[in-house]
C-alpha cells in the first residue's frame, strides 16, 4: 500500500492561463510616488492611497531632487508633492517632472490656503492643489478622473 501525500496548501487553485482560461488584460493599478520631508504626513498620504481602491504607493521621497529621481526611476502614474521641501521645493520639482514626464499627474499638498500659495505655484504643471486637510480618497479619485481633461 503506497503512501500519498497530503493535500497541497497555498497553491492555486483557481484555473489560469495554462488550463485554457484567458480573461483578458486586468488593468494595473495606478503607481504613487508620495513626497513629503514629514515621515508623519507620509504615514498618512500612505494610509490614504492605501484606502483609495486602484492606487498604490511604490515609493517616498523626502526632497524634490529625491522625487525627480525616484520619478525618472519608477514612472508613478500620480505624484503626491509638498510645496516645502529640502533642496529644490515642490512647485520646482513639479515644473521638471512634468517636463520629463507630461503624462504624470502632480498633485500639491500644503497647508497654504490657497490664497497663499507662491505665485508660481500656478504655472509649474501641477494637476490640482489640495490643503492637506482636505486630503482623501475621494480627492485621489475625483483629481485622477479629470487627468488630460481640459
Amino acid at each position: 500500500m503506497g503512501l500519498t501525500a497530503p493535500p497541497r496548501r497555498g497553491v492555486r487553485t483557481l484555473p489560469g492561463r495554462s488550463d485554457g482560461w484567458d480573461n483578458g488584460p486586468v488593468e494595473d493599478s495606478v503607481a504613487v510616488l508620495i513626497v513629503d520631508d514629514q515621515a508623519p504626513f507620509r504615514r498618512a498620504a500612505r494610509a490614504v492611497v492605501t484606502a483609495t481602491p486602484g492606487f498604490e504607493v511604490v515609493g517616498e521621497a523626502e526632497s524634490g531632487e529625491e522625487a525627480v529621481r525616484m520619478v525618472d526611476a519608477l514612472q508613478p502614474g500620480l505624484v503626491l508633492m509638498d510645496i516645502n521641501l529640502p533642496g529644490i521645493n515642490g512647485i520646482e520639482a513639479t515644473r521638471r517632472i512634468i517636463s520629463a514626464h507630461p503624462a504624470a499627474v502632480v498633485m500639491l499638498l500644503s497647508t497654504y490656503q490657497m490664497g497663499d500659495l507662491p505665485a508660481d505655484a500656478d504655472g509649474c504643471g501641477a494637476a490640482a492643489y489640495v490643503h492637506k486637510e482636505d486630503f482623501g480618497p475621494s480627492l485621489v479619485q475625483d483629481i485622477w478622473s479629470k487627468r488630460g481633461v481640459a
